[in-house]
């Protein structure tokens, strides 16, 4: 459920900002359990310690896919957001089975069969470990948004682009911003998964549509909604 929820922050607040529902965000979270597997195979360090790398690679990622497809079609209809972001997922899926291959492959961990034992209950302690960063991560970005200036200009952003240009606000910047952070949440929950999941292109699809569910159940554009939304899918 927390790691549902990240995916869904990060679509919530591309919505929330561009008034984009973002159909390629699954095939993001694909990228960020790829790059993590990259990296582990580099580095051979556990999937955690490579947090820091992770959100390099991907915020170069998405600001390159946001300058070479998302920014020339802002401001249009939702029509052709739907048709640029279907085709992006489409795109996207076919790039990493061509890079990849179709083989599920793994990123070994010494916790992967590890769990917690509480009571008459055990849990898996991936899954608990995923639970909790991505409660740790969804908070931050909540904080970034309700106390930095950046943040500040995004909501306003949201509510009124015009306005907010009118005041000062470069709402190009809050734009790319809003995006690039979607597709950096995007692949934290897929390095999270990694411990869990086998690794294959087509692995962000059902995500994609879990994460499309939980925005519109917790409130498109909300960020505590996601996370409330996440949980109760995930339970």
């Amino acid at each position: 459920g927390g790691v549902y929820a990240t995916v869904a922050v990060g679509l919530t607040i591309v919505y929330g900002v561009m008034k984009m529902v973002n159909f390629a965000n699954g095939e993001f979270v694909m990228f960020g359990m790829y790059f993590t597997y990259l990296l582990y195979n580099i580095t051979g360090w556990t999937c955690y310690a490579l947090i820091p790398f992770l959100v390099i690679l991907m915020s170069v990622f998405g600001y390159l896919v946001y300058k070479l497809v998302i920014e020339r079609v802002v401001g249009r209809d939702s029509t052709t957001y739907i048709m640029v972001t279907v085709g992006l997922s489409y795109f996207l899926l076919n790039l990493a089975q061509i890079i990849f291959s179709a083989t599920p492959v793994s990123v070994p961990s010494d916790i992967k069969t590890s769990s917690l034992s509480l009571g008459a209950y055990s849990m898996s302690l991936p899954r608990l470990i995923a639970f909790l960063a991505a409660t740790v991560l969804i908070f931050v970005v909540w904080l970034f948004m309700q106390k930095s200036s950046m943040g500040r200009a995004m909501r306003a952003t949201a509510e009124k682009p015009e306005v907010a240009q009118m005041l000062g606000i470069n709402t190009k910047v809050a734009f790319t911003v809003a995006f690039v952070l979607s597709v950096v949440l995007a692949g934290l929950a897929g390095l999270l998964l990694t411990p869990i999941y086998t690794i294959y292109p087509s692995v962000g699809s059902v995500l994609k549509t879990t994460a499309l569910m939980i925005v519109v159940l917790g409130g498109m554009g909300s960020i505590p909604g996601a996370l409330v939304g996440g949980l109760l899918v995930g339970v």
